[in-house]
């Protein structure tokens, strides 16, 4: 940007096969349902709509994040993008929660358990057994990290410590070079970036939902600091989209 001030446009995933089971995903390889690439498109579509451009791209290793940005990128006429694809922009790991079902968890747990697990800052969820098939010591998407960098269940505070770091080391140097960056991940690895970029407390990231498929912009001073930020589309959809994400773990009644 022309004005001394930095774009960093941010999106989570649109919706998955397990988001609509509501089911706890974490690192498990799930894909997009059609609603969740109907709000890839859609989010692709409104960032044209605004005018926006990219150099440079990263996403996580999970399929449904990857899926999102060549949806998005399709939308921009921009598939020819350099993209980066890190395991340290996965979502958390939520241990052997991954696979269950948040309301079924909260009644037999309590909304408030089960909350905490979710959105604590420093509580982990139960930890997978080594050897679990869902332990990604033993995944080939992971077989060039070394094992003691892998989690076998994460917090949000783990979480922040292996996102925020990566975007300090490789994203921050692209953006004081110049380049438009888009991020396309996960809920809790933006809320780890956004966390960090705002100053939040852990209280304050406790009550951050991010909404499915809707790109987040921020303008940024060279400093880092936040002199912008929006989300783009419908105001009144953009806040029932929160609200479901706020609601996902509380138990059916």
């Amino acid at each position: 940007m022309d004005n001394g001030t930095m774009q960093l446009v941010l999106i989570r995933h649109g919706e998955s096969k397990w988001n609509r089971l509501n089911l706890f995903t974490g690192w498990t390889d799930v894909d997009l349902t059609d609603t969740g690439r109907a709000e890839a498109a859609a989010g692709g579509r409104a960032l044209r709509e605004a005018g926006f451009d990219f150099d440079v791209c990263y996403t996580s290793r999970l399929k449904r994040a990857i899926h999102t940005l060549d949806i998005v990128l399709d939308e921009l006429d921009r598939e020819w993008l350099p993209v980066t694809k890190s395991w340290k922009l996965n979502e958390r790991h939520y241990g052997a929660l991954q696979g269950l079902n948040k309301a079924d968890a909260a009644a037999e747990h309590g909304d408030e358990q089960v909350l905490i697990w979710r959105r604590s800052f420093d509580v982990q969820p139960p930890a997978l057994a080594p050897g679990d098939e869902r332990d990604p010591h033993a995944q080939q998407m992971y077989r060039d990290v070394a094992p003691d960098q892998l989690p076998l269940t994460e917090c949000l505070k783990d979480c922040i410590a292996r996102a925020w770091p990566y975007f300090e080391d490789e994203i921050r140097p692209q953006m004081l070079a110049g380049r438009r960056v888009l991020v396309v991940a996960h809920g809790n690895s933006l809320r780890s970036l956004v966390m960090k970029l705002e100053g939040l407390t852990p209280e304050q990231i406790l009550k951050v939902n991010i909404p499915t498929g809707v790109p987040l912009v921020y303008t940024l001073d060279r400093s880092f600091h936040v002199v912008d930020k929006r989300y783009l589309g419908d105001a009144d959809s953009i806040a029932a989209k929160i609200d479901a994400v706020a609601n996902q773990g509380k138990a059916s009644h």
